[in-house]
């Protein structure tokens, strides 16, 4: 990755003056270690009329695969040969925003000792980036830096010289020149603007990534036209992140207007008597959502398949609509928790009858599974290898053959939106894989069409219109006569 920053000067105000507002000697080549590679700060021109310092960022693809640590999502060839192939190494990225920040840390901030007027006051500036990934095109790069006094040149790079015809690739050749900005100025707008053309991050986006953005956004940001689109690329389309972003800036937009402190505008509630609801745990959201699928269906004899520790099994004999509930799941070790979560030893004659706990792989048919009004089969089939599921499908729709079969999986989708889990994790280390919601539904509507099921969908969760819920719930309702084969058999 390569940028240049250059400007001019006169005898009495020389273009050299650049070194002492970057704090880096022209007269020398350095080097800085960073997490993913070596960063070097050389200068190609020095003298009284211009200056350039030129950043050259040497990525180390592998330590930068390394410090990732992340499963693929699914584990696909294709997902691991790309961690290894991309344009990391060569196209300006948050990278080399990172990079700005830790070698020019003190020019960000305005600080420079030796002429501290000089940090102050306007420059002739002059910005390269040769290869600029430009997800929106040329005419975003307009939008983004042309409101903050940049005169801008994007011209698109061919995918391939040698063949005009395949058109142009995403990537851009940018020269940003302006006389009205300070240097600490210009490296803001770039440690804000490389990455929100990149439109990825390479680390995870965590709540302080929100502090950052304020701090170099102060005093351009809360009042820039595509301010929605900066914040929500930034902080990697977290909407939680986002709407306190956008919500801060919007105080900061109102304390500048009315000229006070933005302590003085957002001083409605006092502190001590905050009081914010809880948001209900995922978990429970899913229970409540099996619960209700059962109701609805009628079913009185349950089978929770893969029960593990009990939680279904304990919520489905609060009701006591549910008769027989049948608790299913290979590990003993989670049968006995379960046990003990449930008091089966101190349970009072009546309500043990309609309990039962199962050793059992999903892998087998079972005949004990037969004849059940509803089976459940609650984030369980990402814990299987794909190659497995088969079985697990005929064992359940083909040999035990509920009249109701309720499954649920994570949306893969839906990762973005956990502030807590890695970029490129999945959810749970024992997970196989998790499906995107045409993934899901592609499978659900071919088990149903093999075994004579109907299925619907439905979100469990808050269901977001970009990437929709947590949580997929497939609803498989044997068809009639099905039904009535069954009852005969």
């Amino acid at each position: 990755m390569f940028l240049t920053i250059s400007t001019t000067g006169t005898k009495e105000r020389p273009a050299t003056d650049l070194g002492f507002l970057l704090h880096k000697h022209p007269g020398k080549s350095q080097a800085f270690s960073t997490s993913y590679g070596t960063a070097h700060v050389l200068y190609p021109e020095a003298d009284d009329e211009r200056c350039t310092a030129a950043l050259l960022l040497e990525v180390d693809t592998v330590a930068l695969v390394r410090r990732g640590k992340g499963k693929g999502r699914g584990g696909a060839p294709d997902a691991a040969l790309a961690q290894y192939v991309n344009d990391r190494p060569y196209a300006a990225s948050s990278l080399l925003a990172v990079a700005l920040s830790a070698v020019f840390s003190s020019a960000m901030r305005g600080v420079c000792t030796a002429f501290p007027e000089r940090a102050g006051q306007p420059l002739p500036l002059r910005i390269e980036v040769p290869a600029l990934p430009a997800r929106g095109g040329p005419g975003l790069v307009g939008r983004l830096f042309e409101p903050l006094g940049w005169t801008v040149t994007a011209e698109p790079v061919a995918l391939d010289s040698e063949f005009p015809e395949w058109g142009d690739s995403r990537y851009v050749h940018l020269v940003l020149a302006s006389q009205t900005l300070t240097l600490a100025e210009a490296l803001r707008h770039l440690y804000v603007l490389l990455p929100v053309l990149d439109d990825a991050k390479h680390y995870w986006v965590a709540p302080d990534e929100v502090d950052k953005l304020l701090r170099a956004g102060e005093g351009w940001l809360p009042d820039h036209p595509e301010q929605k689109l900066i914040t929500s690329r930034y902080l990697a389309r977290r909407w939680s992140l986002t709407r306190e972003a956008m919500e801060r800036l919007e105080l900061v937009r109102l304390a500048e207007a009315d000229d006070s402190a933005v302590e003085e505008i957002d001083n409605a509630v006092a502190a001590e008597a905050e009081t914010e609801e809880k948001p209900t745990p995922l978990a429970v959201q899913r229970r409540d959502a099996i619960v209700a699928a059962l109701t609805e269906s009628g079913a009185a004899r349950v089978l929770d398949l893969g029960c593990g520790q009990g939680q279904l099994v304990q919520a489905l004999l609060k009701d006591p609509r549910f008769t027989q509930i049948v608790g299913v799941d290979v590990s003993v070790r989670a049968l006995t928790i379960a046990a003990r979560r449930l008091k089966l030893d101190r349970m009072g004659e009546r309500q043990a009858a309609r309990v039962q706990l199962l050793q059992g792989s999903l892998a087998y048919t079972d005949n004990r599974l037969k004849g059940y009004d509803a089976a459940v089969l609650s984030e369980v089939i990402e814990h299987l290898d794909l190659p497995r599921l088969p079985a697990l499908e005929y064992a359940v729709f083909g040999a035990a053959r509920p009249r109701t079969v309720l499954v649920t999986t994570p949306n893969v989708e839906y990762n973005v939106r956990w502030e807590t889990l890695p970029a490129g994790h999945v959810r749970h280390g024992d997970h196989r894989f998790e499906w995107t919601r045409e993934e899901f539904r592609s499978w659900a509507h071919a088990v149903a069409e093999r075994h004579g099921y109907e299925v619907e969908f439905r979100p469990v969760g808050p269901d977001d219109p970009e990437v929709g819920p947590p949580t997929q719930l497939a609803v498989f309702r044997m068809r009639d006569t099905d039904k009535k084969e069954a009852k005969a058999a």
